[in-house]
């Protein structure tokens, strides 16, 4: 995997100096600056869009296919990605609504507008039409996400079913593709500073400190649907795993401590085996299904990425009903299994955006939030770990002692 960095210090250092400039400037000079770094963010985020289709369609059809050889390779993993799939769209749903009504109840200020032209509205024909796609090429030239999610998951798991070298052959193509992006996007992100400072001026000029309560409201938001997905995981525990919650919060929390720590689900495994051990998990069950949550399974990094892009629709003012919440909860499910391996930055517009554009949301405040995400993000991962030991006790449940 191509190495893609962006310091975090150094987003955040474009975003306050952006923010700075567009709050403490009026008059001609504001106007001035407008000016000229207007185009600058609209060509920076054109040109770290333009990686979304091929990176997405790359990371789904790879993942979908090395998703499907787990299943196929034995019983325990089988189990394992039918239970990530229902406690995925478990916790997408929940964070759906979770968002909405908070931001109902907490109106987002609408500052940020778009300085590129916003993705199209979805169609308002009949609910189905064009959720297949009648022509993918199409699909992905008019980047319509939901058609194009659609044929990534078919050609995923159509790929695990084809001779072995030929597979090989297509996935082998497709991985120099996503790893090409990933070249693209580190370019890209080697000047994102200037991007993110560019962007974040406009929102400065138009929000003036409200910027600042706008930063903070999103973290807010993002943070609870991240702590509500780690509720369900709790839950999960004690409903199909039959034991009591208490007993699984104290297995749990070597595991939460380290992961708050490291903001890392790798470096959590070892902490997540012991927890395991704890809760009477099988060895063999955990040797298996551990290391699969930790590389696919991400919990409450989608319920994050659910209230990222309902926060984004309110920011724009984007209409969101009942139909638009269950396209953004059930499009963030399959788009999370391209993450596997990716850098934080990257991982973090690769998950989102097909979520936004799928909905008619624009992604011009995502860089923006990309630079305060190191807060949110310890909060996806206590949660991802505690929905992975969780994942982990289900699929084979403990054997009680007879009486």
């Amino acid at each position: 995997m191509i190495s893609v960095k962006a310091r975090p210090l150094h987003l955040l250092a474009g975003l306050v100096l952006g923010l700075a400039a567009g709050i403490i400037t009026s008059g001609p000079l504001q106007q001035t600056l407008g000016t000229i770094l207007q185009p600058v963010g609209s060509l920076w985020l054109d040109a770290l869009t333009m990686t979304v289709v091929p990176l997405v369609f790359g990371l789904l059809v790879t993942g979908i296919a090395s998703a499907s050889r787990n299943a196929a390779a034995g019983s325990i993993a089988g189990r394992a990605l039918i239970l990530f799939a229902l406690m995925l769209t478990a916790a997408s749903v929940c964070a759906a609504f979770m968002a909405e009504g908070l931001l109902r109840l907490w109106p987002v200020a609408q500052g940020f507008a778009p300085v590129g032209a916003p993705p199209p509205p979805p169609p308002q024909s009949a609910w189905y039409s064009g959720i297949i796609p009648a022509n993918p090429l199409k699909a992905a030239v008019e980047t319509a996400m939901v058609p194009l999610v659609v044929f990534a998951i078919f050609f995923g798991f159509a790929i695990a079913r084809i001779t072995q070298d030929l597979a090989d052959a297509l996935l082998r193509l497709l991985t120099g593709l996503v790893e090409t992006m990933l070249v693209i996007v580190g370019w890209v992100l080697a000047v994102a500073p200037i991007g993110i400072a560019a962007l974040a001026f406009g929102a400065g000029a138009k929000l003036g400190v409200g910027a600042v309560g706008a930063f903070a409201q999103y973290i807010g938001v993002v943070a609870a649907c991240c702590l509500a997905a780690t509720l369900l995981a709790y839950i999960w525990a004690a409903v199909a795993g039959r034991r009591s919650p208490l007993r699984f919060a104290r297995s749990a929390l070597p595991a939460q401590a380290v992961a708050l720590g490291t903001q890392s689900s790798l470096a959590t495994l070892p902490v997540m085996v012991d927890a395991a051990r704890d809760l009477d998990v099988p060895e063999e069950t955990a040797a298996i299904v551990l290391p699969m949550a930790v590389s696919l399974f991400r919990a409450s990094s989608v319920a994050a990425n659910v209230a990222v892009a309902i926060y984004l629709g309110h920011m724009h003012g984007v209409a969101i009903g009942i139909a638009t919440l269950a396209l953004i909860a059930l499009v963030a499910v399959p788009v999370s299994l391209g993450a596997v391996g990716l850098p934080a930055q990257v991982s973090f517009f690769a998950t989102i955006a097909p979520v936004c554009i799928a909905a008619g949301v624009p992604v011009t405040a995502l860089p923006l939030l990309l630079a305060i995400e190191a807060i949110p993000d310890l909060f996806r991962t206590v949660g991802n770990v505690t929905n992975d030991i969780a994942a982990a006790f289900i699929v084979t449940p403990p054997q009680r002692p007879s009486s």
